[in-house]
């Protein structure tokens, strides 16, 4: 094997304060889980729930803590790829997963009751959440945090602080966990039911942002950020192939990854069309009801 991709293999950066709170997120999430299928309520504690939680925590580790983390400060594709699993990938995973109602009933009983009343209908924490989430503020976020840490002097005075790039990667997830959130329409439902076609247009409004940005990136006729200009170069990919190659994966990849969310979506609005009760009237104006053509059981679901 290539010494330096020995090297590159076994660099694990293992941060404690990273490892541990994704390590006590996930064994939470199985303690609420367990007690959750101990009571009956297995359809909020599936296995595939479980698993796409856990799946999405892996992600996290591995964009963080592998050697992703460290071939991201040489090479600006992989830490294109990274943002891509801090922002695309690994938010969904956890929202699917139906993350509220087993870590809730991980808590002791008294904290379990405290928290869930901070969600209650006449909670001011809870319209205040309320407030502050709206659409086009968790949008705004999300679109704006993505270009704001892609200008070149703030991404070098990231690359150039250990602190202020951790604060990058936190507002890269947390603002995706906001928009993933009304996106799946996972619980708490404080905002009431999104419907499809709105969440269509909320997903499929990101995709113009994200394409130009990755086209400017990718079609630059000169290097974009200094930091990848002072470091070594691997693998002798040059500065400008790895900018062009990374503009690429956010301007294909990334777009790709919002239109199939919004094609799941528009699949499931033609398939709740579909079960709806036919309504036709017989000869004597009376409504006609018939029983819609059973569909087989969805393996996954955006809900």
């Amino acid at each position: 094997m290539d010494p330096i991709t020995k090297a590159l293999l076994f660099s694990w950066d293992i941060r404690f304060e990273i490892l541990l709170p994704l390590t006590l997120l996930g064994a939470l999430q199985f303690i609420g889980w367990r007690r959750l299928r101990q009571r009956g309520a297995e359809r909020f504690a599936t296995g595939w729930r479980l698993a796409s939680y856990l799946t999405g925590l892996v992600v996290m580790i591995l964009a963080l803590l592998s050697p992703i983390d460290v071939l991201a400060s040489q090479l600006f594709s992989l830490h294109m790829i990274q943002h891509l699993m801090i922002m695309m990938v690994a938010p969904p995973l956890l929202w699917l997963a139906g993350p509220f109602a087993t870590g809730l009933w991980a808590l002791p009983r008294p904290l379990r009751l405290q928290v869930g009343g901070w969600f209650q209908h006449e909670s001011r924490f809870r319209e205040v959440l309320r407030v502050v989430t709206q659409p086009g503020i968790s949008w705004l976020l999300f679109v704006g945090t993505l270009y704001l840490w892609h200008d070149p002097n703030a991404y070098s005075l990231a690359q150039g602080n250990g602190r202020i790039h951790d604060l990058e990667h936190l507002t890269f997830f947390g603002t995706a966990m906001l928009f993933w959130w009304r996106m799946i329409g996972a619980g708490p439902h404080i905002h009431g039911r999104t419907s499809l076609l709105s969440r269509i247009g909320y997903v499929m409004g990101v995709v113009p942002a994200n394409m130009l940005l990755g086209v400017t990136i990718s079609l630059a006729e000169s290097p974009i950020y200094p930091h990848y200009m002072n470091v070594p170069r691997l693998y002798n990919i040059s500065i400008m192939d790895d900018q062009m190659i990374a503009g690429l994966i956010m301007w294909i990849p990334g777009t790709m990854m919002y239109v199939a969310t919004a094609l799941i979506l528009v699949a499931r609005l033609f398939t709740n069309a579909d079960r709806r009760p036919d309504r036709s009237k017989d000869a004597n104006g009376k409504l006609i009801r018939r029983t819609p053509t059973p569909h087989p059981p969805r393996l996954a679901t955006i809900e």
